[in-house]
């Protein structure tokens, strides 16, 4: 136990230096957020895969949709890396980097504004990334605070608070610049964790052989292509974690700071591997734990025989992993966790100061002030979404669903079609941003799982721009595009 919080001590005090040496080279609004549009490749690859891959993925999503889909869980790693990854740097980073530079913008909201000339939608756009983030935040600290609960012997709400006041502390110093140097560390540390967990988990299981077997004589269905949930609600899954991602505001952000279009495609291949490796590897360990934990013998992990799936992975790894190397598995966890965190804190944080304040408030707000305000911003958002968390409202996994269901819905309608297309107008984008939603957030309401509400929304959102854009095309004059160039117009 002394080991575990020296290294993690060690570990924080890093975090903290660079933070204070992010703040010394922080001179502007675009240095705090966007590290001054200079991100190089790498830096960027992991950046990419450390804000897509966190606690909610190793703790959450490992271990319930490992516990009740067994093998068939890793198609979501399959469609992460693909879609969530490739696909977004391959076909959308290009696009992504040259709107940015040709409409001069920082965040998704501004884009909205520009491209679908509508102050509504990007308000809309703005109140939304707030709202939703939050929740998304929120099971993060969730996830964490169960980790360090089970593996430090701490109450969940001194966990919490430890959390959410070194997130706090860290991210308002250097943000975006900080954060960037820290993710190359994090991410070798996350692909160093899962190579050890995996070691562990098949020598400790006897090999896949052997682990498959276990699962098979648990149930068969734990080892076929689709898992016993069904198709169904394994396709939500997958559609939902994978094809959200091409219009995340805090992923898509990654290709505003990036510094070229070369850096695009060297960063592909490294963020690509990155998530196969990490992915596939959670996802598997996920479904094994059914094969080390019973009521009987893992005891914190279930309560009334049902298992706590925030607590599976926990456990999991206190059973599997030697003592003397938890603290890697821990420092894992906390590394994924930590850059999703400044990831979404920076974003919400952007969508009060920068797309509210400084576009509707007071739009004279100078650059110091406004920096000033992001570091504020910061440390509510933060605030906040400790307080959620605290009261423990549901599942890992049916918070994220909520929050990237709602996300996906209203945000993917309105930039892929702006993306790629001349005729989708505002009409289109904001019939597509409400419609989408609606249907999300009503079909959750009736009692439809989150993955699966969430992805009928987004299906409603990409289906509505391009019909009412059409529908509507007459009365929109030279709508702006970059589907065919800068500024081009119909």
């Amino acid at each position: 136990m002394l080991l575990r919080i020296i290294i993690i001590s060690a570990y924080a005090l890093m975090i903290t230096v660079i933070g204070i040496i992010g703040l010394k080279r922080t001179r502007s609004f675009q240095d705090f957020f966007l590290a001054g549009g200079k991100v190089g490749p790498w830096m960027t690859a992991f950046t990419y895969g450390t804000a897509y891959f966190s606690a909610v993925l190793f703790i959450g999503f490992a271990g319930k949709i490992g516990w009740n889909f067994g093998y068939s869980g890793i198609w979501i790693a399959v469609g992460n890396t693909l879609v969530g990854v490739l696909l977004v740097w391959w076909l959308l980073g290009p696009r992504i980097r040259r709107m940015a530079t040709d409409y001069g913008v920082s965040t998704m909201p501004e884009y909205f504004q520009k491209r679908y000339r509508s102050s509504f939608l990007k308000l809309f756009a703005t109140i939304a990334i707030f709202i939703f983030l939050v929740p998304y935040c929120a099971a993060v600290f969730k996830g964490l605070s169960h980790l360090f609960e089970i593996n430090f012997n701490l109450p969940y709400w001194v966990a919490l608070l430890f959390m959410g006041t070194f997130t706090a502390l860290y991210l308002s110093l250097g943000g975006y610049r900080s954060m960037t140097m820290l993710d190359v560390v994090f991410g070798i540390i996350m692909c160093g964790g899962v190579l050890l967990l995996l070691f562990f988990t098949l020598t400790r299981g006897g090999g896949l052989g052997r682990i498959t077997s276990e699962l098979q004589a648990i149930s068969p269905a734990l080892t076929r292509v689709v898992g016993p949930p069904g198709f169904w609600p394994l396709f939500s899954l997958v559609f939902l974690t994978s094809v959200a991602p091409l219009a995340m505001p805090q992923l898509v952000q990654k290709f505003y700071a990036i510094k070229d279009q070369r850096s695009i495609r060297i960063g592909m291949v490294g963020s690509t591997g990155f998530a196969l490796l990490v992915v596939t590897i959670a996802y598997f360990t996920g479904a094994a734990s059914r094969v080390f934990l019973n009521p009987l013998h893992t005891p914190l992990a279930f309560e009334k025989g049902q298992p706590v799936y925030d607590k599976i992975i926990p456990v999991f790894l206190g059973n599997v992993i030697p003592n003397s190397l938890l603290v890697i598995i821990l420092l894992l966890i906390l590394s994924a966790s930590m850059s999703t965190l400044a990831a979404l804190v920076l974003i919400s944080s952007s969508s009060i100061a920068k797309d509210f304040v400084a576009g509707y408030v007071n739009r004279d707000i100078s650059d110091r002030n406004l920096t000033l305000l992001m570091r504020a911003c910061s440390v509510l958002f933060v605030v906040v979404s400790v307080v959620i968390a605290y009261f423990q409202p549901a599942t890992i996994v049916f918070i994220l669903s909520i929050s990237w269901g709602a996300i996906g819905s209203v945000f993917l309608g309105p930039f892929i079609w702006g993306l790629f297309t001349r005729f989708s107008n505002k009409y289109g984008a904001l019939s597509s941003a409400i419609l989408g939603l609606g249907s999300c957030l009503f079909l959750s309401f009736q009692g439809m799982p989150p993955p699966q509400s969430g992805t009928i929304g987004m299906l409603v959102s990409l289906a509505v721009n391009p019909l009412v854009s059409l529908l509507t095309r007459s009365r929109v004059h030279d709508p702006v595009s970059l589907a065919g160039g800068k500024g081009e117009s119909r």
